[in-house]
């Protein structure tokens, strides 16, 4: 069940970011170069790669196979965490800023909708919850600030920041460090709950055992 999980969200996945892709560069504002850089300084696509990568992954991991990096107690759940929090900042804070349709309607909804709670989904049935600790929040956090980093530097040369809580030319800089400060403790709350949530679940299924 695990492996024809992996393929199918896989798929969905990869169709997502793809999709997405060509449709940027068929609706682009800016040269090709310059697309291809702005498309991976989305973290909604580049956190929907990291899901698409994980679950092609999964799909060719070998029956019971648990070794490698990628099966360790807490890497499904990081995962968890960055796609969780993407689609709630998306509900939150973007769905009212632009109104897609067609095509692109239907991959605004599987990047910011569908892909998060199938990882959700995914994430209840196979992690390994009971060995997941609450001091590996420290490591996944450092996603997010070599992001935020990426994205503030390399918008002070280019103009471009891809969300607008972050772009410094309308907010200004202390502004824009307020709410990434804001956003890393999002992340480490979020991180903080799926491990504590992970553990009552685990407890709960050995007592009802």
């Amino acid at each position: 069940m695990r492996r024809n999980l992996s393929i199918l969200f896989g798929l969905i996945a990869w169709f997502a970011v793809v999709t997405q892709f060509l449709l940027m560069l068929e609706n682009r504002v800016a040269s090709v170069p310059e697309t291809l850089v702005r498309f991976f300084s989305f973290f909604t696509i580049l956190t929907n790669l990291l899901v698409a990568i994980y679950f092609t992954s999964q799909s060719f991991q070998r029956k019971n196979h648990s070794a490698g990096f990628i099966n360790q107690p807490g890497v499904l759940t990081s995962v968890t965490v960055y796609i969780t929090i993407m689609g709630l900042v998306y509900q939150i804070l973007l769905r009212h800023i632009w109104q897609p349709t067609g095509l692109q309607k239907i991959v605004d909804e599987l990047l910011h909708s569908l892909i998060p709670l199938l990882v959700i989904i995914y994430w209840y049935f196979f992690e390994n919850k009971s060995k997941v600790k609450y001091r590996q929040v420290f490591k996944w956090l450092i996603y997010p600030l070599v992001y935020l980093f990426y994205i503030l530097v390399r918008g002070s040369f280019s103009g471009f920041y891809p969300y607008p809580f972050v772009d410094v030319r309308n907010l200004g800089v202390q502004k824009v460090l307020i709410n990434s400060t804001w956003l890393v403790i999002l992340f480490a709350v979020v991180s903080l709950l799926f491990v504590w949530i992970g553990k009552l679940f685990d407890k709960k299924k050995v007592l009802a055992e």
